[in-house]
């Protein structure tokens, strides 16, 4: 997530020299490609820590400071 981000809320995952921005509430790509273990991985996670980015999401919208979350 970057701070000053447009919505709808989402993050950004890079994979090599993949890139791609997944949506968070539904969690779902918006934009870009993963390759297929990489997006199922992705997905997996973003549904496991969806409360905490919709947290994040807001803590950045009000400008104060993100939570880390466990990565991959």
């Amino acid at each position: 997530m970057y701070f000053d981000d447009h919505p709808p809320p989402h993050f950004h995952a890079i994979y090599g020299e993949y890139e791609a921005k997944i949506g968070i509430d539904p969690v779902g790509f918006l934009r870009g490609s993963l390759p297929p273990r990489a997006a199922a991985m992705v997905i997996e996670w973003a549904v496991y820590h969806q409360q905490a980015l919709r947290l994040n999401w807001h803590l950045l919208e009000t400008d104060q400071a993100a939570h880390k979350i466990e990565p991959l």
